[in-house]
């Protein structure tokens, strides 16, 4: 792979523009960025989760996600590139299958929390369904790989089920909305 990034600055966005993985360039505010942006977040928000003390098959889940968004990042910043394939999108639907069947049924909404390391999952949850959201946008005006919004969808899935998982590891239980709360 050599030297990619011999030079952290180029100046070259000083003007409200900034290169693409094709060599193009597009400005730091439309859609593509946008997502990008957003993807970008959502990395460092599961780097942050991988921070706390986690089982080891988790860790290896998240990361082995981080290795994905930055291939998505890839395919965004890239129009008309393709990395993600259908079997990235059945590989999660397996692991929310794995673990959603060793959680009680859900009877109530859950609040956002529980253990740090949950909380930090919720965060990361919400993070990706705006990463979604940026990246519909984007699809709407040039075509996204199917595969990746299908799995930028499973994958706020699959950190709802965790962050439930992960209380469960530590012990502590899901925060439970109450409509009449006082």
């Amino acid at each position: 792979m050599g030297n990619r990034l011999t030079k952290i600055f180029t100046r070259g966005g000083d003007k409200g523009s900034t290169g693409l993985g094709d060599g193009s360039r597009t400005n730091k505010f439309s859609d593509r960025i946008v997502a990008l942006g957003a993807i970008d977040e959502l990395n460092s928000m599961i780097g942050l989760m991988l921070t706390e003390s986690l089982p080891p098959k988790i860790k290896k889940i998240l990361t082995v996600i981080q290795h994905h968004l930055f291939n998505l990042g890839g395919e965004i910043s890239m129009p008309g590139y393709k990395i993600i394939q259908k079997n990235d999108v059945l590989e999660l639907e397996e692991i929310i299958t794995s673990y959603n069947k060793d959680l009680p049924p859900l009877k109530e909404f859950i609040l956002p929390g529980g253990s740090k390391a949950a909380a930090f999952c919720h965060m990361a949850r919400t993070i990706c369904r705006r990463t979604e959201q940026a990246i519909f946008k984007l699809n709407s005006k040039d075509a996204i790989n199917t595969h990746s919004l299908q799995y930028i969808n499973r994958l706020s899935d699959l950190l709802f089920v965790l962050a439930r998982v992960i209380n469960k590891h530590k012990k502590v239980k899901d925060v439970f909305w109450k409509k009449d709360f006082s």
